[in-house]
């Protein structure tokens, strides 16, 4: 079992930048690959990056590459988004998820994460 908390979330304007980050308890953090979601008003819910168990792997959506850097440290049980450049369009709330799944492909479905977070606003003024 894992439980996820979101934090960092804000108010910014169009450029600047947030730091999100996500606290996992749980003495097995180290063997989940971890995901960054969003969700905006009326859409569906957004894979932007995944980050697998040991921090060797990346994967990004093209909607962030470039902007978004994703990192965690598996002394802390932290994962964090690291989000530059922000845009309007980046309004949503932002959630961390936690996945088991044995191939890197399935990071990449939302359905494959057992564990989420409670989810953290991000708004970007224009």
């Amino acid at each position: 079992q894992v439980q996820l908390v979101d934090s960092g979330g804000g108010l910014v304007q169009a450029g600047g930048s947030l730091r999100l980050s996500c606290l996992a308890s749980g003495h097995t953090f180290s063997s989940y690959h971890m995901g960054w979601f969003r969700q905006a008003p009326g859409k569906g819910r957004e894979l932007l990056a995944v980050i697998n168990w040991n921090g060797g792997s990346t994967f990004y959506a093209d909607s962030v590459k470039g902007r978004f850097t994703i990192s965690r440290d598996n002394a802390r049980n932290t994962v964090s988004l690291q989000m530059d450049s922000l845009k309007p369009e980046d309004t949503a709330v932002y959630y961390c998820a936690a996945t088991s799944a044995p191939y890197w492909e399935a990071t990449k479905t939302h359905e494959r994460y057992e564990y989420w977070g409670q989810g953290t606003q991000v708004t970007v003024s224009s």
